[in-house]
């Protein structure tokens, strides 16, 4: 055969294959199949990047964004479908090409020129501007994502919150990394996630570029603009860590965050290394109702320092910090086993307090939680199938907890915390589930626990402690 006649009849087969290819692609599923929130997040892709460069101007409300998103395909993609509320979409490109958008409701749909072929990487950038909506998630009570309080604006997305400003895949089950570029008018400043770099002088703005260099849920992320006094210090094992309170902030709440470095070189000691570059907290000076443990970077309000008790705002503390082994670094992949962030979480509120204050505050510490697990077994179902409606209810924090003391006191400390420790190294940086765990403690005890599982996390009457 000639090269000419080779050419022509390659030449045909690409014709012959490529109408396949594209006649046997679909759109990207419009969410992620999540038990309790099955439209949240899409399918057909793995993100991998997100390059957030938004500029904000807190006084007028506005947000103009410009977001990148690296993916790779996990289907034939005719098409692929993010998460956005709200926003004026101005222009999308895939692969650099104009990309058709449609809009119906939440789901914003992305229609690339060609066919995304699975296992391709492929680049989207999505321009879009408004003023960002305030939500009201399915499963939680207050306001969710992003809020502008007036003299500033904070970020708190659990559960699907991010949605509100920037066009995402919103579950926790497609983490990613992420670069952020942020503009605000002087005399604002930006708290966000990750390792700053550089604060870059622009005049009448500043841009504050920050990178995230361990793979985060969306929720996870916070964007906090206001004008915060930086504090940096380090912790005894070397994590730096710093704290942006907003101007107001009692003194009350600079003493309790003042004590994380201890509370992480105690965590380093249980669970291994702190898995990220940074540490720190953000206070705002509003009432938020609650805390969040964005990754790297905890957000309280100003609330949860005043008229507290002094321990409780300690526990506050150390139960966001917590978070960061727990939650953050391993992350549920369905929102049905969220007890593995929260139960974790407030059991070492517990171990804080057993290291910080001593034995006999630990075990009143312990009658006073199984006490409020007891009451929530009467009011809220087991903490291992919670309502789509009432997904974060106490009963995923208090009896989550209890059933990680339930299990210390079964198996030892020895085992128990050996079980921590492998449950965090095998799943570092990715997502698991209560499956998963409940294996893990299998191997390490060499023992079958699925019984002890099922009557703490699935039947409604409280087990007895051992």
């Amino acid at each position: 055969m000639s090269l000419r006649s080779a050419f022509f009849f390659i030449t045909a087969l690409l014709l012959m294959v490529t109408p396949a290819v594209a006649q046997d692609a679909q759109p990207g599923a419009p969410g992620i199949g999540d038990s309790r929130y099955p439209e949240f997040g899409n399918g057909g892709y793995d993100v991998q990047l997100y390059d957030l460069n938004l500029t904000v101007d807190p006084e007028a409300g506005t947000l103009d964004g410009v977001v990148t998103i690296d993916a790779i395909a996990t289907a034939d993609l005719s098409s692929f479908n993010l998460d956005l509320v709200g926003f004026d979409v101005l222009e999308a490109t895939v692969e650099h090409a104009p990309a058709e958008v449609s809009r119906a409701g939440q789901e914003l749909t992305i229609t690339p020129e060609t066919v995304l072929v699975t296992g391709s990487k492929f680049t989207a950038t999505i321009h879009y501007a408004g003023v960002p909506e305030e939500m009201q998630s399915q499963g939680f009570a207050g306001l969710t994502g992003w809020i502008n309080y007036g003299d500033g604006i904070f970020v708190m997305s659990e559960p699907d919150g991010a949605a509100s400003f920037y066009p995402v895949n919103d579950h926790p089950l497609d983490k990613a990394l992420y670069t952020l570029a942020i503009t605000v008018p002087e005399p604002y400043t930006v708290a966000t996630n990750g390792v700053v770099s550089e604060i870059i002088d622009n005049g009448d703005t500043t841009t504050t570029i920050s990178a995230v260099n361990a793979p985060m849920a969306s929720y996870l992320t916070t964007i906090n603009i206001a004008r915060f006094e930086l504090v940096e210090v380090v912790s005894g094992n070397g994590v730096p860590i710093r704290n942006y309170f907003d101007a107001g902030i009692p003194a009350d709440a600079r003493r309790v965050i003042a004590r994380q470095g201890e509370m992480l070189d105690f965590y380093e000691s249980l669970f291994g290394a702190y898995p990220f570059d940074v540490y720190g907290a953000v206070v705002v000076n509003t009432t938020t109702e609650s805390a969040i443990e964005s990754q790297t970077l905890s957000l309280f309000g100003s609330d949860i320092f005043t008229d507290t008790d002094p321990l409780e705002m300690e526990l506050f503390v150390a139960h966001e910090l917590s978070h960061q082994w727990f939650g953050n670094s391993v992350t549920i992949a369905d929102w049905r086993d969220i007890w593995l962030h929260e139960g974790w979480a407030t059991y070492c509120e517990g171990l804080w307090i057993e290291h910080a204050h001593g034995a006999d505050a630990f075990n009143d510490w312990v009658a006073t939680i199984y006490e409020y697990a007891a009451e929530d077994s009467e009011t809220y179902p087991p903490p291992g199938d919670p309502p789509a409606e009432d997904v974060l209810n106490y009963s995923v924090y208090e009896r989550g907890g209890m059933t990680l003391h339930a299990l210390r006191l079964e198996v030892g400390d020895a085992d128990f915390f050996a079980i921590a420790r492998t449950w965090l190294e095998r799943y570092q940086y990715g997502n698991a589930t209560t499956e998963d765990f409940i294996a893990v403690v299998n191997e390490v005890t060499g023992d079958d626990y699925t019984d002890f599982f099922t009557a703490w996390l699935y039947r409604k009457a409280l087990p007895e402690l051992p």
